[in-house]
This record gives C-alpha cells, sequence and structure tokens, in this order.
C-alpha cells in the first residue's frame, strides 16, 4: 500500500485543482482513509467526491494522473467482485454522507444503473422533479469535516 499511499496526497491536490471539483469527503488528516464503511470488512476504503459534471470527474478518473494510479490498482487492492463505483447527482450544497454512498452502491447492485445511482457507462442526466421525490432524510448525516 506503501506505494499507493505515498501518492494520495498529489492525488488529493490534483483533484482539489481540476476543473468541475466542488468537494471531496476526508478527515482532518486530509483523506478519507481513515472511514470504514462496512463494519464486517475494514479492508473496504471509500473515496467519494462531488463535480459539476459528468465530464469534469471523467477527464479527472481517465485524463490524469488518476488514470495511472487505477491501472496500479490491483498493486495495492484485492480484486473487488461486487459493484464498488456509483455516480449520482445531487443538490447544490447536499453533501453526500457515507450512508448515502452505501445505499446507492447498494441499489446500482441490486437494480443496475437508474437515476438513484449509475455508472460512467450507462449515466442519466440531471433530473430536478426525480432529485424532489428523494427521501433526503433517510440518509445519516455526513461524518467527514
Amino acid at each position: 500500500m506503501s506505494g499507493f499511499m505515498n501518492r494520495l496526497d498529489e492525488l488529493n491536490a490534483l483533484a482539489d485543482q481540476s476543473p468541475g471539483f466542488v468537494w471531496r469527503l476526508q478527515t482532518g488528516e486530509g483523506n478519507a482513509t481513515y472511514f470504514r464503511p462496512y463494519e464486517h470488512d475494514d479492508r473496504i476504503l471509500l473515496n467519494m467526491s462531488v463535480w459539476e459534471d459528468i465530464e469534469s470527474l471523467k477527464h479527472y478518473v481517465y485524463r490524469t494522473m488518476h488514470a495511472e494510479l487505477l491501472r496500479q490498482r490491483h498493486e495495492w487492492f484485492e480484486k473487488f467482485t461486487g459493484t464498488y463505483t456509483a455516480l449520482w447527482w445531487v443538490p447544490a450544497g447536499h453533501r453526500p454522507s457515507i450512508d448515502e454512498a452505501k445505499q446507492r452502491i447498494a441499489h446500482l447492485e441490486a437494480n443496475g444503473p437508474t437515476e438513484f445511482a449509475f455508472t460512467f457507462k450507462t449515466t442519466f442526466p440531471p433530473n430536478d422533479d426525480f432529485q424532489k421525490g428523494i427521501n433526503w432524510s433517510a440518509f445519516l448525516p455526513c461524518p467527514a469535516i
């Protein structure tokens, strides 16, 4: 993991300065590696960020130094067979929580891509009417700073 951890601050700084970046989950240490979203498996890490649009996020993920680290992930992480990435739209000013991410990943795993949770391969445009129908109080608050 040292190869990954040695580059994490650089990776986060790149995200913070990237066009379209809004927010990322982090503790006082500046990253999210201290969060353990699943009590049954403390090996699972969580990374969560908010971007203005899918294009900005896609550019960061696949066209920056992040892509290099993505290609090397097999050196640091065990292969995860379930769904581990979900995208969704959030209203301006909303800070998604770990609980929300877990619910959206579970929904994507169970139902495939929908407006509630989708993938880079199958996206949905923002839909204000759909957003208004979400019970936002059903998600536990975000513990990040």
